[in-house]
């Protein structure tokens, strides 16, 4: 039942994803130029994301298990630190470079856009260079 929840809920996603044209690097990088041909209108989605996801967050805060009965598991770090800094400045600064987001990306590349499996190839090396960055430091303070 929770892999046909997923798959609609991330079907669904998508689809708003395509609809918003959040999927169209071109799109996203006219709403990022803001000293050039601006395009606002990715803000309206991201206000409407915001709008349907603070409520929900609200309410998850409060349950310890979800609506299908698994465990709600605890932020392990709600701080705003430096990792959490860096980390949105490289999201950022990869967003503005290529267009793309995680999410998009992906809707990207099941559509078979090229740039998008560049960008998803370049977030698999990144995320498996963080966790070796993790692991090398732990294994340095002498934690792992």
């Amino acid at each position: 039942m929770a892999w046909l929840l997923a798959l609609l809920l991330g079907t669904t996603f998508g689809i708003g994803l395509i609809v918003a044209g959040m999927t169209e690097p071109v799109k996203v990088l006219a709403f990022l130029d803001i000293a050039g041909r601006w395009d606002p209108s990715l803000a309206l989605v991201m206000g409407g994301a915001i709008g349907v996801a603070a409520p929900a967050y609200a309410l998850a805060r409060r349950r310890t298990t979800t609506w299908l009965g698994t465990p709600v598991a605890p932020e392990a770090n709600a701080a705003i630190d430096a990792p959490l800094l860096l980390g949105s400045v490289i999201f950022g600064i990869g967003w503005g470079l290529s267009g793309f987001c995680p999410g998009s990306a992906l809707v990207g590349l099941g559509a078979g856009k090229l740039p998008a499996a560049a960008f998803v190839i370049a977030m698999a090396f990144g995320m498996e260079a963080y966790e070796w960055l993790v692991a090398a430091r732990m294994r340095r303070l002498g934690t792992l």
